[in-house]
């Protein structure tokens, strides 16, 4: 089973559940948003894409966010505490399948991957 992890009001995100269910691909939706994020997950992402990759630091979050706050993410340690506290900083979608993840949507990227 595919497992998405964003926020729904992502356009982003709104691209790739539509991809999805264009191309009749089941898959379980977690909004980060509504239900948070644990720490363990967040460290497997980091570890997959790299903490800079994994913290969305072009996103309304992070430009709003208090200077001092974006001053201490210097590393994946304080990036990932960053995420935790403010989940919709974290680059969406990012796709689980088969212990394998995706991050972003690409749909040529999803095509090869996923069908």
């Amino acid at each position: 089973m595919i497992k998405m992890y964003g926020i729904v009001n992502c356009h982003t995100v709104k691209k790739a559940r539509e991809w999805l269910k264009e191309n009749g691909i089941e898959y379980e939706f977690h909004d980060y948003k509504k239900l948070g994020i644990d720490k363990q997950s967040l460290a497997k992402w980091c570890e997959e894409f790299g903490w800079e990759s994994v913290l969305n630091r072009r996103g309304m979050m992070w430009r709003k966010a208090i200077e001092a706050d974006k001053e201490k993410v210097v590393d994946k340690d304080s990036a990932i505490e960053f995420m935790l506290k403010t989940p919709t900083s974290i680059k969406r979608p990012i796709i689980e399948v088969d212990e394998k993840f995706l991050i972003g949507f690409d749909d040529q990227v999803y095509e090869k991957l996923l069908k």
